[in-house]
């Protein structure tokens, strides 16, 4: 280190012999996954020994993901042809599906509106009240489709459809929000009061989202079934724009996992975590498990299939707000089948396609065989790894 020599200077001398910190030294260093790489170890395996079977809230699933409760994401019968591939489908139980016997022609309009006129109409296609009689009816609807239920609220909307939707057949409740957190103050009413439903339900609930260690931990200790992590990644959540709060996923992943595993070590009980949110492409995928989650939530992705409701397009699932916005409508275009982009065979370059076969390949290569064995493998920071190399294709 290099030492100024000679006599201080004015300013120096000026500034007291100790100062308080500013909340600039406290900043740390998050990472998010351009930041980081996998790096190989010291043994491989093939392909088709990889196992990418997990458990989420008693579900069993082939596959680590769930498709996120987003308007332009999940129909009953996206439900079924994503559970036939290995996945599982979570509805938007306070969405368009049950508030309109048929929602295919408000979705037609709000895929085809101008920017200039799609806030307006989703705000009026919001505004029309939730139906027990089409909750009760999209449930059956997913049933018939051969797919376990798993059904989203928000916290304001849990204690009244938590109890109907387990009446009716749901297998999973899933409450979710902006930030979740297991003391929520409110003058103005009387707060879901977290661990008491989790009592009082007949089914596992889960609860998103979150990013940090001391929050996750304490939700566990309410009762949950897993946890979802994410808090403004979506390609069509505002949240970082609008309220400026995010955490870096795989800072975010890493942090939650870590609540887990010491959770479990001192009860026996081990909650999943599901990465939500910020995932395009296979390799993204790969590092969200290796940060620790257990399985990931996929909006946009799965938003582009032939299958999904959106038609190309897509939006937040954030609650309603009469001076914020939900969630910016984003054009996504349609890459081909669900099974195109979950399996391949890819028709691109761009690691957006055949996202599972892209799982399996990069466990294969770093020696993972299951997917606890891939949350052990070794991560470094490497901001150039996208671009070392690459630059007749960035070129292009």
């Amino acid at each position: 280190m290099v030492q100024a020599s000679g006599p201080q200077s004015a300013v120096e001398s000026a500034l007291p012999e100790r100062r308080r910190p500013s909340r600039v030294d406290s900043i740390r260093h998050t990472y998010g996954f351009d930041d980081v790489s996998l790096a190989p170890g010291t043994s491989t395996i093939e392909p088709a020994d990889v196992d990418t079977s997990v458990e989420i809230a008693g579900i069993a699933l082939r596959i680590p993901i769930l498709a996120a409760a987003m308007d332009a994401v999940v129909d009953p019968a996206f439900a079924g042809v994503l559970a036939r591939l290995g996945g599982l489908a979570v509805l938007n139980i306070e969405g368009v599906q049950t508030r309109y016997d048929d929602a295919d022609g408000l979705l037609e309009r709000i895929a085809t509106a101008s920017d200039g006129d799609v806030q307006r109409l989703l705000a009026e296609a919001y505004a029309q009240p939730v139906r027990e009689d089409l909750v009760a009816r999209r449930i059956a609807e997913i049933h018939a489709a051969g797919s376990p239920v798993a059904v989203a609220a928000t916290p304001a909307g849990a204690r009244r459809f938590g109890p109907f939707c387990a009446e009716h057949g749901a297998d999973l409740f899933v409450v979710q929000s902006q930030v979740s957190s297991a003391r929520h103050l409110a003058a103005g009413y009387d707060p879901l009061e977290l661990s008491d439903f989790t009592r009082g339900m007949p089914i596992p609930v889960a609860v998103g989202n979150t990013t940090s260690f001391a929050a996750a931990y304490e939700l566990m200790g309410q009762g949950i079934a897993a946890v979802f992590v994410g808090v403004g990644p979506g390609a069509a959540c505002t949240t970082r724009e609008v309220l400026g709060i995010g955490v870096p996923q795989v800072t975010a992943i890493s942090d939650v996992a870590a609540a887990r595993d010491t959770y479990r070590d001192e009860t026996r009980r081990y909650v999943p975590v599901v990465g939500d949110g910020g995932i395009r492409r296979g390799g993204e995928l790969a590092k969200a498990i290796a940060a620790g989650a257990d399985a990931v939530m996929l909006g946009s992705p799965l938003a582009r299939a032939e299958e999904a409701p959106g038609r190309g397009t897509n939006w937040g699932m954030a609650a309603p707000s009469s001076t914020l916005p939900r969630g910016k409508r984003i054009r996504v275009g349609t890459a081909g089948t669900l099974e195109r982009i979950l399996f391949g065979p890819a028709s691109v370059t761009d690691g957006s396609q055949n996202l599972v076969g892209a799982l399996r390949q990069s466990m294969a290569s770093l020696g993972a065989r299951t997917i606890p064995d891939m949350q052990q493998v070794e991560i470094v920071h490497a901001p150039s790894a996208a671009t070392e190399g690459k630059s007749w294709q960035q070129a292009r």
